[in-house]
This record gives structure tokens, C-alpha cells and sequence, in this order.
């Protein structure tokens, strides 16, 4: 019954809201132009947190299965480094493409 009263809450708030939003008055278009650009700025900045975030946690996986590698069989280390450091570039190409959108993004 909770999960219930949960759902309609959740589905009946955003309703409610939506006629308040349509009731106000039209903006300038000073205040529109300030609103889209504080929209981009958010969104840039939440593309490299998100692309930050995920090449850490893959690169942070590459090392560890590189390391695990070579600590199960020392003699592989040749092989595994230069596989290693190929991945890890690309991991972090894809950052720094995240970082170009983020510029390109903004106006």
C-alpha cells in the first residue's frame, strides 16, 4: 500500500507543478539568453564529472588486472605494460573528448 501511495505522490507533484509553470509570465529574452547559458554551463560540467568518473573507474580496473597479471606471472610483465599503457590511452582519450564537447558546449 505504501509503495502505492508512493507512486501516485510521485506521478501526482509533477502534475500539480506543471500548471504553475505554464501560469507565469513570459521572460525576457535577457533572462531567457542568462537561463540557456547557466543550462550549457551545468551540462559541460556534468559531461567531464560523468567522463571523469567513468575513466577513473577504468583505468583504476586496467591497473589492477595489469598488476594482478604481473604478480601471477612476473615473466608476462613485457607483455602486459605495453597492452596496458595502449588501454589507458584510449581511456583517457575519451576524457579529454568529453573535455573538447564541454568547450564546444559552451557558447
Amino acid at each position: 500500500m505504501k509503495k502505492l501511495a508512493l507512486r501516485l505522490v510521485s506521478f501526482a507533484a509533477p502534475l500539480a507543478l506543471t500548471a504553475t509553470a505554464f501560469a507565469q509570465d513570459a521572460a525576457s529574452d535577457a533572462e531567457n539568453q542568462a537561463v540557456a547559458i547557466a543550462g550549457r554551463a551545468m551540462a559541460a560540467g556534468l559531461a567531464i564529472g560523468i567522463a571523469a568518473f567513468g575513466c577513473g573507474l577504468g583505468q583504476g580496473r586496467a591497473a589492477t588486472a595489469a598488476l594482478e597479471g604481473i604478480a601471477r606471472n612476473p615473466n608476462a610483465s613485457g607483455k602486459i605494460l605495453v597492452p596496458l599503457i595502449l588501454g589507458l590511452a584510449l581511456i583517457e582519450s575519451l576524457c579529454i573528448y568529453a573535455l573538447v564537447i564541454a568547450f564546444q558546449v559552451q557558447p
